[in-house]
């Protein structure tokens, strides 16, 4: 049976082109929540719809077939993924450190060469996980279910794209009207809505962040981060800036200036622990994940033959060649690692890929986090105080697992639809190459000096928690303030008992704070809190009252708030460069 068209150019350049412009949205929205919005879902809707209309008007002859578009979304979430190469933890947390920036060229062979090793080592993982055991995978089972629909379906595809425009749409007006200063423009809409008259400590609420953020971004992100994430956020949110920072301040712990970075200086130490102890124990509970996962990829390697149609186990090999001496030199070339060490986080890399890989497939989380503390752990014992290593290592453990998960996830929906798994392989390094270029640019644009990170404006949570481990492990625990370091053993434990209460009480889960949510909060501005909230309470009202409208309309508008604000965001950076907008 003759194969449908797959990877064809148009596929691979749409699927560049789109990919690359998410992962602008998530490079982003991640610097300002430190939560990432997929990205293959809401490409293949955009395809899908761009394609229908250009045929319509006879600019091109065939069709954008099923498998078209999911070769497409293969490059586009690769792309999109980019930022999970460094750039919205590792990097800018050894950036808060080290207070110098990374040069362009470094950083794009930096992270395209983790991306590029993260897509080789699923190879051996693909046939035992996907085709004899059947993972669930439930974000490539949607995007999959999502094609059949699109292409199956009259008018579907077109109706969710027109919605995700004008979110879109409005996303970037309120972002261009916000932040655009020219002395042409009369006026601005406010960065920050405040409540006037209300003192905490004597001090107005926005010196405590409590304000509500005039951004479309963050109603989205609330909206589709789900309720719980979001009430446990504005939960920390208050805890923190409403009760502890108050009382900090008036007992002189809290630098007196206030505001995000100094209040965030002593909060970051309970936040990073509740996520730490939290995310470890949770990937602890998964022992009988981590031990299938070891053996099913042992069992892969026995299995597959040598005609099957998968991508031969000979690429693996070939890439793991070519691929380890690059990362290696890398981090010694860039960050005097040893090499010795840099070989050893590539061989824990490949254990920590075949976790992730197996954790996404059976939950749809890659608990890159949790998985990247081992590192820093692990290197915080071989290398004691070297802060570089031990960030830069478990960037390349992390970035090696997430870029390892998200192809199978991809290759989920691939096996679903009967596509060919070599070139979703392929597709991957297009998508690869292409999130780097628009990644790396976009990053120095928005944070050209360090400076910038660990502010109002780039908060950076992801990062603040990345670099309170680092700092801790390198200069030890007693030379934190003694309340900051009561507020670590506390976030500790409250990580452990909110895991632990979840075992316990499974079906109350929804009443219990996210351990996640609860520690990002007192990492993130409560004014990005507050708005997500909003957002997340609006979608969750609307799941309620009409469940169907709120199907159809929830995702598609919130992505289109993110995708238009977050890109008149990079616009205006290049415009405030070329003398077109003042900064």
């Amino acid at each position: 049976m003759k194969l449908q068209r797959q990877l064809t150019l148009r596929a691979c350049v749409a699927g560049m082109l789109l990919g690359g412009f998410m992962s602008l949205s998530n490079l982003y929205v991640v610097l300002k929540t430190g939560w990432s919005i997929g990205v293959s879902i809401t490409a293949g809707i955009l395809a899908f719809a761009i394609f229908a209309a250009l045929k319509k008007m006879d600019l091109i002859r065939t069709e954008f077939g099923m498998l078209e578009n999911n070769a497409m979304q293969s490059v586009a979430s690769a792309a999109g993924y980019m930022t999970g190469g460094g750039t919205v933890a590792a990097i800018p947390a050894l950036m808060m450190i080290t207070g110098e920036p990374m040069a362009g060229w470094p950083m794009f062979f930096w992270i395209s060469s983790i991306a590029m090793l993260g897509v080789v080592m699923a190879i051996p993982m693909k046939q035992q996980m996907i085709n004899v055991e059947q993972l669930r995978f439930p974000t490539g089972i949607a995007a999959a279910e999502t094609l059949k629909a699109l292409h199956g379906e009259a008018g579907s595809g077109s109706g969710k794209a027109k919605l995700l425009g004008w979110g879109g749409a409005a996303g970037a007006v309120v972002g261009f009207l916000r932040d655009a200063k020219a002395p042409w423009m009369p006026w601005n809409l406010p960065e920050k809505i405040q409540f006037p008259g209300l003192k905490l400590a004597g001090q107005p609420l926005s010196k405590f962040t409590l304000s509500f953020e005039g951004s479309l971004i963050m109603l989205g992100a609330g909206a589709i981060m789900g309720w719980r994430a979001a009430w446990s956020m504005l939960l920390g949110a208050l805890i923190n800036f409403g009760v502890l920072a108050p009382r900090l301040y008036e007992r002189g712990i809290i630098d007196p200036k206030l505001g995000y970075k100094n209040i965030v200086a002593w909060s970051v130490w309970f936040g990073s622990a509740c996520i730490l102890t939290s995310g470890l124990l949770a990937f602890a509970f998964q022992w009988k994940t981590v031990a299938r996962a070891v053996s099913s990829v042992a069992a892969g390697f026995r299995g597959q033959k040598s005609d099957d149609g998968e991508v031969p186990m000979l690429w693996f090999l070939i890439g793991l060649a070519i691929f380890t001496p690059v990362v290696v030199f890398l981090e010694w070339f860039l960050f005097a690692i040893k090499p010795w060490m840099g070989l050893l986080s590539v061989i824990l890399g490949f254990f920590i890929a075949i976790v992730a890989c197996r954790a996404t497939g059976e939950t749809d989380t890659t608990p890159t986090g949790a998985l990247g503390k081992i590192t820093q752990i692990t290197f915080g014992v071989l290398d004691p105080g070297n802060i570089t290593t031990n960030l830069m290592t478990a960037n390349v453990t992390g970035g090696v697992g997430l870029h390892a998960a998200d192809l199978l996830t991809d290759l989920k929906s691939g096996y679903i639809l009967k596509a060919d798994p070599k070139q979703q392989f392929w597709a991957q390094f297009f998508g690869v190459v292409a999130g780097s270029v628009f990644v790396v640019p976009a990053y120095r644009l928005l944070i050209p000096t360090a400076d910038l990170l660990g502010t109002d404006k780039w908060p950076a949570p992801g990062a603040q928690t990345w670099k309170g481990v680092a700092v801790l492990l390198a200069q030890g625990f007693h030379t934190l303030h003694p309340s900051a370091q009561a507020a670590l053993w506390i976030g500790a434990a409250v990580g452990i008992a909110l895991v632990l209460l979840e075992k316990a009480l499974p079906k109350h889960k929804a009443y219990i704070p996210s351990a996640m949510g609860l520690g990002l909060a007192f990492t993130t501005p409560a004014n990005n809190t507050i708005a997500m909230f909003l957002g997340s309470l609006i979608a969750t009202a609307l799941e309620w009252r009409k469940p169907a409208l709120a199907e159809k309309t929830v995702v598609p508008v919130s992505s289109g708030f993110i995708a238009g604000e977050s890109l008149v965001g990079v616009l205006i950076a290049v415009l405030v460069v070329l003398g077109i907008l003042q900064g």
